[in-house]
């Protein structure tokens, strides 16, 4: 069996349906989403639940962009390590955030079961691994900081690890048992759900064209449709093209990929992940593992399989494989995908104010799930209240990254000249 070229797993999977149509009427509402994806679908079901009126238009399906293309770990924070986060931010404002994102993953796990979700939730942590001497330095660091800010993370060295993963390829992991994993296409699809049975209109393949404000309305143009709206959250992350909008948001843009064998056999399951954990490390090209409910290995790399370097991923990933887990390493790839990250370049996401009652949430550097929710939804509390502190960060006029096109040329470059010998 060959693997399929982009073959996204989530979408075969999923068991989750969604009855969204494209718009095909003007529309006048409290708030208007731009982007169905976790930020912007968690913004409409907060404010359908406190009432609100509330459209959401998405270009391409519910969850097409980075949402339903995640390798769908809940984690807990954010990559940076939490005393890069408060010196960057400084201690009010960092340890706030630290604080917030740290609640993320039950937040998130709530609603999966407040709404009845069926996306293969698994509450059972996450492992950082160490790919060499090194990186389980960097996670000796990371644990003393996280338990300095209350994390309650465990060390684990070589052997406990091989024990929790069925491979004796890292020097040791993290284990942080708030975090887990999920389906996250299916996730997008749940929260679409229960937004529409609150009262949400939400509108798939309704590409926006423009965003105007006249007087105290946002004027949003989609398929020849007008939607007005008090407030407005622009929630495409690192998918947005072709609206002409008061602001963009910039990032640097960084290609994941994800490789999903078959169902692997009976035995394996019972060796490999048996806690099922979700797992990547500490390398500077950073590599991550799971498994779904099916029985799955899902491996995944920076790396972009639709370029000029798709066949260095590709044989990265076999090889990977057959190293970290050499009873599987021949099992077929059966699905295929890879997804955009906005990355920022500090690493920390951001929420733009660009005009009256309007936000941009965006930047997740690889982390959307957890703070994506909390975002969204956030986001919605603050402009339905008028309450910008409800946020977890505070809000700015204006946000530019510089050398984006130069920074992704050297992520993947970075990445292709490490899968060539890796």
């Amino acid at each position: 069996m060959t693997t399929q070229t982009s073959s996204i797993l989530w979408r075969a999977s999923t068991r989750e349906t969604n009855d969204s149509k494209p718009i095909d009427e003007d529309k006048s509402v409290d708030l208007v989403v731009v982007g169905g994806g976790f930020t912007g679908l968690s913004a409409a079901l907060e404010a359908a639940t406190r009432g609100a009126s509330v459209c959401v238009l998405e270009g391409e399906i519910i969850g097409h962009g980075g949402s339903g293309r995640n390798v769908g770990l809940v984690n807990a924070g954010l990559w940076l390590p939490p005393d890069t986060v408060v010196g960057q931010m400084g201690e009010a404002a960092g340890r706030r955030l630290i604080d917030i994102l740290a609640d993320a993953p039950r937040r998130v796990f709530e609603i999966i079961d407040r709404e009845a979700i069926d996306c293969e939730a698994t509450r059972q942590g996450t492992l950082h691994l160490a790919h060499s001497k090194s990186g389980f330095r960097d996670l000796q660091e990371r644990y003393r900081q996280g338990n300095k800010f209350g994390a309650p993370l465990e060390l684990l060295d070589a052997d406990g690890t091989a024990r929790r993963t069925g491979t004796v390829a890292y020097h040791g992991s993290l284990f942080d048992p708030r975090a887990g994993t999920i389906q996250p296409f299916s996730y997008c699809r749940g929260l679409a759900r229960a937004a529409q049975e609150r009262g949400a209109s939400v509108h798939h393949k309704s590409p926006v064209t423009s965003i105007t404000r006249n007087a105290d309305r946002w004027i949003v143009q989609a398929k020849e449709r007008t939607v007005t709206a008090k407030a407005l959250v622009l929630a495409t992350n690192a998918y947005q093209a072709g609206i002409e909008s008061p602001f963009t948001p910039q990032y640097t843009p960084v290609s994941y990929c994800q490789f999903a064998t078959v169902p692997m056999p009976e035995v394996a399951r019972h060796e490999i992940l048996t806690g099922g954990e979700g797992c990547w490390d500490t390398a500077l090209v950073m590599s991550s593992f799971r498994i779904d409910k099916a029985g799955r290995m899902i491996l995944g790399g920076i790396g972009n399989t639709e370029g000029p370097g798709a066949a260095v991923h590709r044989s990265w990933a076999r090889r990977k494989l057959r190293a970290i887990f050499p009873s599987i390493g021949d099992l077929p790839f059966e699905h295929m995908w890879r997804g955009r990250i906005a990355m920022t370049d500090d690493h920390v996401p951001k929420i733009v104010a660009f005009g009256p009652d309007a936000y941009a949430c965006f930047g997740y550097s690889g982390r959307g799930i957890g703070p994506g929710t909390v975002f969204g939804a956030q986001a919605a509390i603050a402009l339905l209240e008028g309450t910008p502190d409800a946020l977890p960060i505070a809000p700015i006029e204006r946000y530019s990254e510089r050398f984006s096109r130069a920074k992704t040329a050297y992520y993947e470059t970075g990445a292709t000249v490490i899968h060539l010998t890796a």
